[in-house]
């Protein structure tokens, strides 16, 4: 329900106005002086304000412009009963919506506002969406090791060298890859991101290369790859390391002869474009092992760029925080909330294995849970919202896990990781995809957790 606010001098106008819009089913508020108008205005948030020209106290456009220096997406529609077209015309230079005369026809004024509120919940829409479609974040961090990948980008970014970036789930990969794309020379082209981990072996070769009609069962039309689709630009290959042999081989020749050729196809096309890749998977054992192929790994590893996990940089907590409240209590249309020097304490001394996207999903929590200012006990009691109430109460009881079990730290990680993923297959009755989207990995990592840790369905 729309909540507007009348501000007017004159009672029966107010009265007017308030049983047309609440016959509407519209959420009214009146005053009767500018003043108590503004306060208004800054306290709660209303989507309209008509707002009388001529009062005591304060001017209808001194309203106006306060009004929106406050709120500058708030629709005003000026209402008097002395209208010129001059006063209307400096109405809408001030920022007005629309200008009605006293006294107010009724159409006009119930498609007047209805016009406004549409125009508010467009202008709110239009700047999340240029938010979402914003060209690259910032790499937030002063720490050293954030101050020397900014460094290598700058220096690699401008030449064609291939990237390799390396690094855990969540600590910003796509990232460093986008900032190479933005401050290369092929930033007006288009960056072609390919996940290797989500597509099934069986399709990676035509989602990269394309295919022909007809060259094989679902081909029914002539299909581009991702490489050509990239000419010119940059081409984003995700979790590398989980890309099929056969795959590896025909990207290889790609790289060396910059030609590729579709599947079912025999003409070979020839293509531009700049490879960055990336992985959270140590390529040097995946090689050992005999699921990487050496030569693609040097071809791909011109540079190599390693983004530290959070654990590694908790100095940059505090600045990653104070972005993630900004931009979600934007999206969200709301004030943003400030958090303690004590709360960001609390999250600086948590365990982050999710890294950045977990702090993100964090801070999100927080908002919505907290009140206006985070504490470090709202911090303390949402860190884990699975946890039992109990434990919650008593943020400070000593954990019940029997360290002394664990050899050392990686048995520890194991022992957690696999408990946690046991608890959300659980949580979700072993629905993988729905835990996959739950903890935030891809399907085929959560199923080869499974099968690492052994896990079964009734356990």
């Amino acid at each position: 329900m729309a909540k507007i606010l009348i501000i007017d001098d004159e009672r029966a106008i107010r009265s007017t106005l308030r049983e047309i819009l609440e016959y509407e089913d519209y959420e009214v508020e009146d005053v009767d002086n500018g003043i108590d108008g503004l306060q208004l205005i800054e306290k709660k948030d209303f989507d309209l304000v008509l707002c009388d020209i001529k009062m005591n106290r304060m001017d209808g456009m001194e309203v106006l412009t306060e009004g929106l220096a406050l709120k500058p997406d708030l629709p005003f529609i000026m209402i008097s009963g002395h209208g010129t077209v001059e006063t209307a015309v400096e109405a809408s230079k001030k920022g007005a919506f629309d200008f009605i005369s006293k006294p107010p026809d009724l159409n006009r004024l119930l498609i007047t506002v209805r016009n406004a509120l549409d125009r508010g919940s467009l202008v709110v829409e239009a700047k999340v969406l240029k938010r979402k479609v914003s060209k690259v974040r910032p790499i937030l961090g002063n720490s050293q090791a954030i101050l020397k990948i900014k460094e290598t980008i700058d220096r690699v970014a401008p030449t064609d060298a291939r990237v390799l970036v390396t690094g855990a789930n969540g600590s910003g990969k796509e990232l460093v890859a986008r900032w190479l794309h933005e401050k290369s020379h092929r930033s007006n082209a288009p960056i072609i991101e390919v996940n290797c981990a989500a597509i099934p072996s069986e399709l990676i070769e035509s989602e990269l290369f394309g295919h022909e009609k007809g060259s094989f069962t679902s081909a029914i039309k002539q299909r581009i790859g991702k490489f050509e689709s990239a000419n010119g630009g940059t081409l984003f290959l995700d979790e590398i390391g989980d890309m099929s042999q056969s795959a590896q081989a025909k990207v290889l020749r790609a790289l060396q002869e910059s030609k590729i050729t579709r599947v079912g196809g025999e003409k070979e096309i020839d293509v531009d474009v700049r490879v960055v890749a990336a992985t959270n998977k140590d390529l040097l054992k995946e090689i050992e092992a005999g699921n990487f192929r050496m030569d693609l790994y040097h071809r791909l590893s011109v540079i190599l760029i390693h983004v530290p996990p959070l654990v590694d940089r908790k100095d940059d907590i505090p600045l990653l925080t104070q972005s993630f409240l900004d931009e979600i209590c934007n999206e969200y249309g709301m004030p943003v909330k400030k958090i303690s020097d004590a709360a960001l304490d609390a999250l600086k001394a948590l365990p982050w294995t999710g890294n950045i996207r977990e702090l993100r999903n964090m801070v999100e929590r927080l908002i919505i849970l907290s009140d206006k200012t985070i504490t470090d006990n709202d911090v303390r009691a949402f860190a884990n919202p699975t946890a039992p109430v109990a434990a919650v109460a008593d943020s400070h009881a000593a954990p019940q896990t029997d360290f002394d079990q664990f050899n050392n730290f990686q048995e520890y990680k194991d022992f957690a990781e696999r408990e946690y993923i046991k608890f959300k297959l659980e949580k979700n009755n072993w629905n993988v995809s729905k835990t996959a989207d739950d903890i935030d990995i891809q399907r085929s990592h959560l199923y080869s957790k499974i099968e690492k840790f052994g896990l079964k369905r009734g356990e």
